[in-house]
């Protein structure tokens, strides 16, 4: 990560705390009432094609033992009612601002992947990862709500992980090494932009 991206992330960050820490709170508060504890999911994700860091997010579905791999048609049942809600708006990630703070992510890069995909797909992610991974980015703008249908028809993890794999890896990475060939301050600023207006 570039020292003007860094500093543009600890700036927005620093500017977007006293807003957001009122409302992880109350989300907070709000979760606890309807589905109880923990609040937080975490989860292991990549900041380069070598090292993890713990992922941050609201609780969006009922805790089961052993849960691996992305989401898809075969943990529908397991989203809760403010969970649905919480991804429909995608305020199930206001927590990572925490890990932008710390330097995991940046607030616009490729979406951080499982160690999974990037030990199954290593040189494809040793360049996507050349970029630190964001919040949003060219991928979640572009081909997240594809990437949504085409795993809701999945009706298990063998599924859910080869569609993943065949359909969605692939194409992320295209976006996400666009957004490499040609990021720069404007880039970010626009596609924050878009992030807000998403419906």
């Amino acid at each position: 990560m570039t020292f003007s991206k860094r500093v543009f992330d600890l700036t927005l960050a620093t500017l977007l705390l006293p807003i957001l820490i009122p409302t992880i709170a109350l989300i907070s508060l709000l979760i606890i009432a309807t589905d109880g504890r923990p609040v937080f999911y975490t989860s292991e994700r990549m900041r380069d094609h070598q090292n993890g860091f713990t992922l941050l997010k609201f609780r969006s579905m009922r805790v089961v033992a052993n849960d691996s791999g992305v989401s898809g048609g075969d943990k529908t049942d397991r989203i809760s009612p403010m969970g649905r809600f919480l991804r429909k708006y995608r305020l199930d990630e206001l927590p990572q601002i925490f890990n932008v703070l710390k330097g995991d992510i940046s607030f616009v890069g490729p979406r951080p992947p499982l160690r999974l995909y990037v030990e199954k797909f290593p040189e494809l992610y040793e360049n996507v990862l050349r970029s630190r991974p964001g919040i949003t980015g060219m991928a979640t703008i572009f081909f997240h709500k594809h990437e949504e249908h085409l795993l809701a028809h999945c009706q298990t993890s063998e599924q859910t992980d080869r569609v993943y794999s065949e359909c969605c890896v692939p194409r992320k990475a295209r976006l996400d090494l666009i957004y490499q060939k040609n990021r720069n301050l404007c880039m970010d600023l626009w596609l924050i932009k878009k992030t807000v207006l998403r419906k």
